[in-house]
């Protein structure tokens, strides 16, 4: 029985890593797109909001309203500037992620390229060896047939 190559392990262990960071990088782009929403909610939120108060243009406001409201919109600016930077952590660890992927993804591309050299090697070294059967063969018949 022949035994098994060991870098059909070596293998097994690339295409798992290879696996594994696959995952990873999905669940920071998961993660990237529901830090994105949340940013756009907000965005939406400040414009309407917005939009609410210029309806309100024309009619009398109180100054504690119209400082009410201009406080409100602070908060919300505040609230998207750090949401933004969250949205950008997720980018960064996403990036990371992907870097990490195509690294793991070329380590198990690197460990095929050897299986199937290594296959080429093996199976050209049996096509000689059979030539030289069928060589060898070939002048024993003809040594056979000129002893005759």
């Amino acid at each position: 029985m022949a035994r098994a190559d060991p870098l059909l392990m070596v293998l097994k262990l690339a295409e798992d890593a290879e696996e594994q960071a696959s995952l990873q990088l999905r669940s920071a782009q998961l993660e990237l797109q529901r830090r994105q929403n949340q940013l756009d909610a907000l965005q939406n939120y400040r414009l309407d909001y917005m939009k609410q108060m210029e309806q309100q243009q024309g009619q009398s406001i109180s100054a504690s309203h119209y400082h009410q409201f201009h406080q409100f919109v602070r908060q919300i600016d505040t609230a998207i500037i750090q949401q933004v930077n969250t949205v950008q952590d997720a980018d960064n660890q996403r990036q990371h992620r992907q870097v990490y992927w195509q690294e793991k993804q070329q380590k198990r591309k690197a460990v095929e390229l050897l299986l199937a050299n290594k296959a080429e090697k093996a199976q050209l070294a049996e096509l000689r060896a059979e030539q030289k059967m069928v060589d060898e063969f070939a002048s024993q018949q003809f040594y056979r047939k000129r002893q005759r």
